[in-house]
This record gives structure tokens, sequence and C-alpha cells, in this order.
């Protein structure tokens, strides 16, 4: 099963370009291949973004729920993904 990884971000954000690469390096280091990820501009979509939440950038939604409505560390995001790879595999 895939896991749908996105992250909310708005144009000029320096925070969203990190959570951007943090992911983008959590899912190399730990070679999550079923991770499906996809960045979600708020001014584009952002009757989506309302609905799930999102009042801030950047935020991360994990399978169309808001997870994390800011930043979160590196460790916090991978501990995230690796709990939902084990449900996954159960």
């Amino acid at each position: 099963m895939t896991i749908k990884v996105e992250v909310f971000s708005s144009p000029g954000c320096g925070k969203c370009g990190h959570a951007k690469d943090v992911l983008r390096n959590i899912t190399e280091d730990e070679g999550f291949e079923n991770i499906q990820w996809r960045e979600v501009n708020i001014l584009e979509e952002l009757d989506y973004a309302v609905e799930l939440g999102v009042l801030s950038t950047p935020s991360i939604a994990i399978d169309n729920e808001l997870v994390f409505s800011s930043l979160p560390s590196a460790k916090k995001l991978r501990v995230e993904l690796l709990a939902r790879i084990g449900q996954d595999n159960s």
C-alpha cells in the first residue's frame, strides 16, 4: 500500500523549501519506496488546504489527514512515516 504525503507550501516560504528537502532526504535515506509525495501550493489549492485544516505553511498531510501543522523535526517525521509503514505491513 502506498502512503500519500503532501507538503503544503506557499510561494516565498523559506521553511517550505526546507520541509521538502527534509522529506526528500528521509524517503531516500530510509529507502521508502511506497511513499508518494507531492507539493501542494496553497494559493492554487486553497479549498483543499482549508478542507484539511491547513492554517500555516509548511504543513504536512499524510493520507489526506493533516498530521503536522508546522515543520516537524526530521526525527518526528521519520517516526510518523515508519509507524504508518508498520501499520501497512500488519
